[in-house]
């Protein structure tokens, strides 16, 4: 079973006026994205190892929308209203969970430190260690992310990084 997204009518406006300011990989992705192709077939075709993150992205930016679910019978062919962006953190707990704040510390510096070095990334570590709750930490994981895909040795482990870190976060 594989996810479809079509673009919506502001991805349509973006592909025609270039106004909405993506990057040209973010761009790439929504040009690709047609209302037939699965994430599957998306993947293979782009050779991305953020296309998760970057279609979460335009989904939440509204540039697409999911279309259809491919290899669903004929009984299954409902979606449901509105799924959950791709990109969702789980529930935040009602208090904060010390311990699972700081495993989510921890695992965002050592990743850092490991694939990216504390050089580049001294004020987004400072950061994180400032943090005071999940919502606090969930701000920074897309600059925790971004860096890790801008590194050669990060980007290949970015998606397995990105679904352990979701666990935790």
């Amino acid at each position: 079973m594989g996810v479809v997204f079509a673009k919506t009518q502001k991805g349509h406006a973006e592909i025609a006026t270039k106004s909405g300011g993506l990057t040209p990989r973010e761009r790439r992705v929504l040009i690709f994205v047609d209302g037939k192709r699965s994430v599957e077939e998306l993947r293979t075709m782009l050779l991305a190892d953020d296309l998760q993150h970057t279609l979460g992205m335009l989904e939440e930016e509204g540039y697409i929308e999911f279309h259809d679910l491919t290899g669903v019978g004929p009984a299954d062919s409902s979606p449901p209203e509105r799924l959950p962006s791709i990109t969702a953190f789980g529930e935040i707990p009602p208090q904060v969970d010390p311990i699972r704040l700081q495993m989510a510390r921890n695992f965002m510096t050592n990743t850092l430190n490991t694939f990216v070095g504390s050089l580049g990334t001294s004020s987004l570590l400072e950061r994180i260690e400032r943090t005071g709750s999940h919502h606090d930490l969930r701000e920074l994981f897309d600059d925790w992310y971004h860096a890790i895909v801008m590194s050669r040795d990060g980007r290949r482990e970015a998606e397995m990084l990105r679904a352990k870190l979701l666990n935790v976060i």
